[in-house]
């Protein structure tokens, strides 16, 4: 009976082995071990490609590595002749080249011919995204700081215009500047802005239609401050225009310095005369109403060699020549704007400083309006006047308190490229002083007074208030507006807590972070789009921020597996 059971046992197992759906059962079975020991047909065709993927990787790498070194250091990327004939391709097709001298993986690696990613239109792309990593970075330390500055400043070239705006915030107790964009805001809309800084233009300082108002709209915390270096600027140029000596001063260094300057034969003459004379050599500076460093600079060109110029100007005798070197009795000039200058220029390098901030620009600008009073004396005029005419004396220029000779009727041959008429006899110490030197500072002193004081008083004392330098420092009575206008709660028991701390960090040499204030300087390519000029830019100057997330970085052993006998070490990227 059992082998009778076992033989129709058989016998349907044989008709159900043959039978269609066992056999799709046991492909079913098969498929099924398969693709638990391989993976199913997605993973097998990524595991495949994954080499590939890979490797586009790390080809990309040293494409954003190459675009991210040339934003950075501010480099064009193309050239006019990108073929392959072309000796000079454009520093990003010749950084690729040379990196391929020296990276196996370049050497080894072929390119797909559809997906090179060197074409004008891949570098654009790999410069935005640069670009926007950048601005995401700085808007995320932003967002955490909850609040922030902004400067904008205007570059021209031509017919061509553009305005950069600069971010300035808190971020892990430092004060940081950067550059936001040359187009518009981005991401930060929500945050609360603190103050703004333009120039001087009616556009932007306007109090009712300007853009500071229009700003302080959607921020009413935002108070306007005109950049100070700017003013002071104005100040020195609104003094010279009022005192018409002076102007006719200034005007007489150009026509000298385009006298040598724009003929080589004249330039050359002149440097023969200073090496003859043994004077070391030196150059004319060339004047700027925009950069007054640049007339103290000149101012002491031309004392350095004062001896050369006359002597060129005798020897040359053209009538251009002979009426510069009779303007040369303006001595008393050079020195009185040499030393009034002098105590200007240490505080245009001041406001340029990184650790400066408004209550320390205030502070320095009142210790220049101090050094200027204390110039209005009659022992700094005698001085000055006496300097003058021992310097007559040595180079044997007319005297200083020499009469002025007879206008003649007939100009003869003379050129004139200044005012003409009767004006102030200049000829004795008294003279000088009253007509020429206190004007000068009279006007330089209110100048200074009326333009560094666009912050209103009670909200700049509280300001004042925050600088560990001030004498209020901390003063709950001086921060009293300051605190109502940024919505601030301030308590007598914090203030003396936090004067306390830090008067025991500075007894232990510790210091405290400083602000910054510059000025952001703009520039332009006329041969790029807007959208890529805004992106180089900020990639050159904020490349800090670039250096975080792209750059080569070598093998710490620096041994190359592939080479270990040469010791050359493999090239890979942190994005």
């Amino acid at each position: 009976m059992t082998y009778v059971l076992l033989l129709l046992a058989l016998f349907i197992f044989c008709k159900h082995e043959i039978a269609q759906t066992h056999r799709d059962s046991v492909v079913a079975w098969q498929s099924y071990q398969a693709t638990s020991r391989h993976g199913n047909y997605a993973q097998i065709l990524t595991s495949a490609h994954a080499s590939d993927i890979a490797e586009r990787r790390e080809y990309l790498r040293r494409i954003v590595a190459v675009t991210s070194m040339l934003g950075r250091q501010g480099l064009s990327f193309c050239a006019n002749d990108e073929s392959s004939e072309s000796t000079n391709r454009g520093n990003f097709f010749e950084c690729m080249e040379l990196l391929k001298e020296f990276d196996p993986f370049l050497q080894r690696y072929n390119t797909p011919s559809n997906a090179t990613y060197l074409s004008p239109e891949s570098q654009n792309d790999m410069i935005e995204c640069c670009a926007q990593e950048i601005i995401n970075t700085m808007v995320s330390e932003m967002s955490k700081s909850g609040m922030y500055a902004i400067m904008a400043d205007e570059a021209r070239d031509g017919q061509s215009e553009q305005l950069a705006l600069c971010v300035r915030y808190v971020t892990e107790g430092t004060v940081k500047e950067c550059l936001l964009a040359l187009l518009q805001m981005r991401g930060v809309a929500g945050l609360k802005c603190v103050a703004q800084t333009y120039d001087g233009a009616a556009v932007t300082s306007g109090s009712k239609v300007g853009v500071q108002a229009h700003f302080r709209v959607l921020h009413p915390e935002a108070i306007y401050v005109h950049c100070y270096a700017h003013e002071l600027n104005l100040v020195l140029c609104h003094t010279c225009r009022a005192i018409p000596e002076a102007a006719e001063f200034f005007s007489f260094l150009e026509n000298v310095y385009s006298f040598f300057s724009t003929s080589l034969v004249n330039h050359h003459k002149f440097k023969e005369a200073q090496s003859k004379l043994g004077i070391a050599s030196a150059e004319l500076v060339q004047l700027s109403n925009t950069r007054w460093a640049c007339q103290l600079r000149s101012i002491n060109a031309v004392l350095d060699t004062l001896t050369a110029i006359f002597d060129c100007l005798s020897a040359i005798g053209s009538p251009m020549a002979v009426g510069l070197r009779a303007k040369f009795s303006t001595v008393y000039l050079l020195l009185t704007f040499q030393s009034l200058l002098s105590v200007t220029e240490g505080l245009h390098k001041f406001l340029q400083k990184e650790t400066v901030d408004l209550a320390e620009a205030c502070f320095g600008k009142q210790a220049v309006c101090d050094t200027l009073i204390d110039k209005c004396t009659d022992a700094f005029a005698t001085e000055l006047f006496d300097r003058t005419k021992a310097l007559c004396e040595v180079h044997n220029f007319p005297e200083a308190n020499a009469a002025r000779k007879r206008k003649q009727r007939k100009m003869g041959d003379f050129v004139v490229e200044t005012s003409l008429g009767l004006g102030t006899e200049l000829s004795c110490s008294q003279t000088k002083k009253t007509e020429l030197l206190l004007p000068c500072l009279d006007r330089m002193v209110c100048e200074l007074d009326q333009r560094f004081s666009t912050v209103d008083a009670g909200l700049l004392k509280g300001i004042q208030a925050c600088s560990p330098n001030s004498k209020n420092f901390l003063d709950t009575s001086c921060l009293t507006e300051f605190a109502k206008h940024y919505s601030i709660d301030v308590k007598t028991e914090e203030m003396l807590v936090a004067r306390n701390l830090l008067a025991w960090k500075r007894g232990n040499h510790s210091g405290c972070p400083h602000n910054s204030c510059e000025q952001l300087h703009s520039w332009l390519r006329k041969t790029m789009g807007q959208k890529s000029l805004a992106s180089l830019a900020a990639m050159s100057i904020e490349g800090e921020v670039l250096g975080r997330f792209g750059g080569f970085k070598t093998n710490p052993r620096g041994v190359c597996p592939d080479c270990p006998k040469r010791g050359l070490a493999p090239i890979s990227m942190n994005l």
